[in-house]
């Protein structure tokens, strides 16, 4: 400011005075609360944004008497000890209160600059000295145009200091810093913040958008470079971004055809306030699409891409169909799958998410499936793969007269072909292989990802599974025997399961003991054992059981499930042979987020859901139609089943929403009542999609056209299981209308509901991922687009309102790395609603997952999380999980794989809780593990 503020003033009458507060200067005085400085300060902010005519004004005058007032009455409301307040915090009320009143963001700059500059004198470093900025040319840093733009986006943020961010980034920056890296650094400041009040995600969001809204408009325009606009409306640009991604061949031409004025109304650039600052990182680190390493488009341009590529087979009707998926996803209420969102349209809208294949056991089948493997992961699909019919090692040879060597040396060639495949540059291609327990080579097989032994003979990043038969867990129980054999001497038992099955393997297990066929015996409690044990050590196999899939399948009639996806949600089955007529299974998958149908009072908005579900379904089935299919037998088997997944996210948060606490027997039954809501809403939306468009082709045979529900489905499953099962197959909801309209119309879809892990997606929606528990209160998270500390604002929000959130109980939280239970200050009842993933008993996870199976078609990526493992624990958990009635396990997650830096809460380079990993082993660019 020109003017020197004065030490006292003329008396204002009105002016609230605080007799008994004191003030502590930065040397230590303490003095009395004197509301005519702050009066003054504020009256000088007013004179250099308005001139010394405007506050002679007597309304002008009125005004900033209540502001000063406003500052008052906010010092009354702070913790303080004898009652004493120090000049800095003082000072930030001051400056807070400005910037929340609505027009004064002028009056703020000027406040904030004057602090700015005095903090500088005090410091004897002169504002500009020697610093320059790398801009179109070299210029001397300038700090006004910066300042306005932090606080300008600061606005209706009650606890951000932009004096505080502005001055920590003068500190760090040096001279010939370009302008990127000069914002990047003010990102960074903004960000260190986060851990100490959640509000800075907001608040490092906006200034994160607003970089990415100046690449992107300076691509367009030329205009960048502190542009004060932060409000530009940039749904002005759709037309240009959609001309200028058809012209270098980024996105289909097909999109020209769209009404883009429309489309350009129906975008709402204010949505971008729902977005996180990770939300923002992620989408500009993996999504928007780009064009020389310039982003060309923005989060609602991009949201609207991704509707319009859906969209494009509507034909007249295909602009409302685009504002209409627009919406649900930029509301993001539903978001669909990384495939989906990476290619929508493209020029190559490859938009499924999973395939599941039976590799053949014949060399040319071998290899065909380890090209379709890399064809499939170059468009960014993840991978299941059947190996259980390729023979086992010493197998007979006819072609050459010679011996097999096995599965595990060809899953050596897959694993490195996944890792030359990097699924476009965006992500690392990801496939899991899936063998049975019966194979010849399974011990061989578990073993895969042990960090010793023949480096042939091993995959350091191919994930594995075992596909267990009902029969092999029986005999665990009943601690028999259990027989190996190779696939090429035991014809039909690959495709066998349930009864069948055991028949089958008892009579093959008859000719192995008259010596008819080459065979291996081994205790079925002692391969059991060596199972757990490698999962214990390597985070592998996963645990998946193949009766269940089968049984509840509700396309039987058309094959056997050899195998489950990637993610093990995925249910679908698959060709077992080499005629033309094969099929790779292809899934489409998309999320509901629970967190957005979330009443206030804890309930769920039904009647949102239900029609979020119908929109959704119908963009799923969709999918199925506008895909590019990079191997025919994909598009074979989609077209034919038009399988979709939908499943959920944030459901650990609707847990905080309804303060229950995640190891109960109350989120046992919300786990039942969301799921079947999910179910109820979901079977009904792909049953108005086959009034409108007729059923799926092979619809005719399936268990839906024998009005089978999945809740049928599962006493099915009682009744063949017998006394192996422990299960609730209760309903609460009326499912008779559905079972007349699903006998009057059919259904659209043979299979419509699998719960994804949605990694990325949680993050660009900003709640927890899927159905997981939250892994910590605090901490670091690590993925493609770098660290990211992480508060549980529930638990912040919580603390907050208990009088209880202060640098003590963040430290506290830091040196227990992210748990509350240690520490004495936080009531009971908040600990038991915020333990950490490693602090509820597996158990629970599984209880709340069996109730979700029941409701699923398809299946759940369930991880389970057990701190201190041991034999007896994962062979109970893991049985459980079986009697349970659940399909698959994904990652076992171990504590022993984290570690927490126990640092002073001051330091803020150290400041910081170490990065999570997810499983027993650390995979820092795996889908779940983000």
């Amino acid at each position: 400011m020109t003017t020197q503020i004065v030490e006292s003033t003329e008396l204002i009458d009105g002016l609230m005075t605080l007799s008994e507060y004191k003030v502590i200067k930065r040397n230590n005085e303490i003095t009395n609360y004197n509301p005519y400085k702050i009066f003054s300060a504020i009256r000088l902010a007013f004179i250099e944004a308005n001139g010394t005519e405007f506050v002679k004004a007597e309304s002008t005058l009125s005004y900033m008497i209540d502001l000063t007032n406003q500052v008052s009455k906010s010092v009354l409301d702070m913790e303080v000890i004898d009652k004493s307040i120090d000049i800095e915090s003082l000072q930030k009320r001051v400056e807070n209160t400005l910037m929340n009143n609505k027009n004064l963001n002028d009056v703020a700059r000027h406040y904030i600059e004057y602090r700015y500059k005095r903090a500088l004198e005090r410091s004897n470093k002169e504002p500009n000295e020697t610093i320059s900025v790398q801009y179109d040319s070299l210029r001397p840093f300038d700090k006004s145009p910066l300042l306005n733009i932090l606080t300008q986006l600061s606005s209706g943020l009650d606890s951000i200091d932009v004096y505080d961010i502005l001055n920590t980034t003068h500190k760090q920056i040096f001279n010939g810093i370009t302008y990127k890296e000069l914002m990047q650094t003010v990102t960074l400041t903004a960000r260190m913040n986060i851990e100490i009040n959640p509000e800075y995600s907001t608040y490092a969001s906006r200034i994160m958008k607003y970089i990415v809204t100046e690449e992107t408009r300076g691509y367009y325009d030329n205009t960048m470079y502190c542009n004060s606009d932060i409000n530009f409306d940039y749904s002005t640009l759709l037309k240009q971004f959609i001309q200028m991604g058809v012209k270098h061949a980024l996105i289909s031409d097909k999109l020209n055809d769209f009404d883009l004025d429309y489309l350009s109304q129906e975008m709402d650039v204010t949505r971008d306030e729902k977005l996180t600052y990770l939300s923002i990182q992620t989408l500009y680190d993996r999504y928007l699409i780009h064009h020389n390493k310039k982003r060309i488009e923005l989060p609602q341009m991009f949201f609207m891409r991704v509707a319009m590529g859906l969209a494009g087979n509507y034909g007249d009707n295909k602009n409302k169909k685009a504002a209409q998926f627009y919406h649900l996803i930029s509301s993001l209420d539903y978001m669909c799958s990384t495939p989906t969102l990476f290619n929508s349209g493209t020029c190559r809208p490859q938009l499924s998410s999973c395939f599941l294949t039976t590799v053949s056991d014949n060399l040319r089948g071998i290899f065909s499936a380890i090209g379709d493997n890399a064809s499939l992961s170059k468009y960014a699909g993840g991978l299941g793969n059947d190996w259980s019919q390729v023979r086992g090692q010493g197998s007979y040879i006819k072609g050459t007269n010679g011996e097999s060597s096995g599965v595990v040396p060809f899953l050596n060639v897959a694993d490195a072909t996944a890792i030359a495949v990097n699924q476009g540059g965006k992500r690392k291609g990801a496939v899991c292989a899936y063998l049975t327990t019966w194979h010849m080579d399974i011990e061989e097989f578990i073993e895969l990802r042990k960090n010793t032994g023949d480096d042939r003979r091993r995959t350091h990043d191919m994930n594995t599974a075992n596909w267990i038969p009902d029969l092999f867990m029986q005999r665990v129980q009943e601690k028999s025997i259990w027989t190996l054999f190779s696939p090429d001497e035991v014809p039909g038992l690959h495709d066998a399961f349930g009864e069948k099955f055991a028949e089958m393997y008892s009579s093959y297990e008859l000719l192995a003991k008259e010596g008819k066929i080459r065979s291996k015996t081994i205790g079925a409690l002692d391969l059991w054992r060596k199972i757990l044990s490698m999962v214990y050590e390597t985070g592998h196999p996963w645990i998946t059981f193949k009766d269940p899939c089968n049984i509840r399948s509700p396309q039987q009639h058309c094959g056997t499930i050899h195998s489950s996806n990637l993610c093990t949600e995925i249910t679908l089955n698959t060709s077992s042979n080499n005629s033309p007529d094969d099929e790779v299974a292809v899934c489409n998958l998309g999320s509901i987020n629970l967190v957005n149908h979330m009443l206030s009072n804890g309930e769920i908005d039904k009647e949102k859901l239900q029609n979020s579900i119908q929109t959704a379904i119908e963009m799923l089935d969709t999918v199925i139609d506008v895909n590019y299919y990079s191997i025919p037998q994909a598009k074979t088997a989609n077209q034919k089943h038009r399988p979709v997944g939908l499943g959920l996210m944030g459901f650990q948060d609707a847990l905080y929403i309804k303060n229950i606490a995640y190891d109960s027997d109350e989120a046992v039954r919300f786990s039942d009542e969301c799921m079947e809501l999910i179910s109820y809403y979901a079977i009904q939306a792909s049953i108005n999609l086959a009034k409108e468009k007729g059923v799926y082709a092979s619809y005719e045979g399936s268990l839906w056209s024998q009005n089978i529900l999945p809740i049928d489905s599962l006493r099915n499953l009682i009744s063949y299981r017998k006394q192996y099962i422990n299960v609730d197959d209760s309903c609460s909801l009326d499912w008779e209308p559905i079972r007349q309209n699903l006998k009057k119309y059919g259904i659209r879809n043979s299979n419509i509901l699998a719960i994804a892990p949605t990694a990325t997606i949680s993050n660009i929606c900003g709640v927890s991922a899927s159905i997981d528990p939250s892994y910590q209160n605090l901490y670091v998270r690590s993925n493609m687009s770098g660290e990211f500390t992480i508060i549980n604002k529930y638990l912040y929000n919580k603390l907050k309102k208990a009088g209880l959130w202060d640098k003590k109980i963040l430290a506290d939280l830091k040196f227990n790395d992210g748990s509350v239970q240690k520490i004495s200050r936080i009531p009971s009842e908040i600990k038991n609603v915020y333990k950490t993933a490693f602090e509820i008993d597996p158990i629970w996870l599984v209880k709340c997952g069996s109730r979700r199976q029941k409701w699923l078609d398809q299946s759940q990526s369930l991880n389970l999380y057990m701190a201190v493992p041991s034999g007896k624990k994962l062979s109970d958990l893991y049985q459980f999980a079986w009697m349970s009635g659940l399909k698959t396990t994904y990652y076992l997650r171990t504590l022993g794989a984290s570690n927490a830096e126990k640092s002073t809460v001051n330091d803020r380079s150290l400041n910081k809780v170490s990065s999570a990993k997810a499983c027993s082993i650390e995979d820092p660019d795996c889908e779940a593990c983000q």
